[in-house]
């Protein structure tokens, strides 16, 4: 049987990504592809447990960063390797570039850390395609203001989401081939537009 794809959905929060998975999972449901969409934190009951505690419950990094490894260690051993080897198309919205975004450039924590335990938690388990809903992060604040009540990371200031564009920046640098940038500023359908595009171009139809 051939393997699913996997791919992630990444941006700073207020920068429409999550709109855009529903629709892509449609998309590829009429092109008779098997899809499951979940999250991170996430995607299981115990990693839905742990997102709880993450967005809401005061904690330092180091804490913050092992609870998000665990829920992805559990993700990944119950939903989404067992999705990818039935042949499963897996659409998760954030996995580890958030980490390195929010807690490595966010919160300044070692990147050198987070780096061994992605080699722990991953055992080399990336996704195939990554779209980054790339946002200037005064924008993405206007958009949130007028979205939702926010968690503990929607209430950051700009200061730090300027810090999280940086390190989803840094990911992007590191590895091209796998990022397509989305530019989130333009119309909704424009979006789309370069969603659909970049999938094709990585060959996930």
């Amino acid at each position: 049987m051939v393997r699913g794809r996997f791919i992630t959905f990444e941006g700073i929060d207020g920068a429409g990504k999550s709109s855009h998975i529903e629709a892509l999972a449609a998309w590829l449901r009429e092109r008779g592809q098997d899809v499951l969409v979940t999250r991170e934190p996430g995607g299981t009951t115990l990693a839905e447990r742990v997102r709880e505690l993450v967005l809401h419950e005061p904690m330092d990094a180091l804490t913050e960063t092992l609870l998000v490894f665990a829920a992805r260690r559990d993700h990944l051993r119950q939903s989404i390797e067992p999705a990818l080897a039935a042949g499963t198309t897996v659409l998760c919205d954030r996995f580890t570039d958030a980490t390195f975004a929010y807690q490595g450039g966010g919160r300044g924590f070692d990147a050198s850390v987070l780096a061994q335990l992605e080699a722990w938690v991953q055992q080399g388990r990336q996704p195939d395609l990554t779209l980054w809903f790339e946002l200037d992060p005064a924008l993405a604040a206007a958009r949130r203001s007028a979205a939702r009540s926010p968690d503990r990371f929607e209430r950051e200031d700009e200061a730090f989401f300027a810090r999280v564009h940086a390190g989803y920046q840094r990911r992007c640098d590191a590895e091209p081939q796998r990022f397509a940038r989305i530019d989130a500023a333009r119309a909704r359908d424009d979006v789309w537009a370069q969603v659909v595009a970049a999938v094709q171009r990585h060959g996930s139809t």
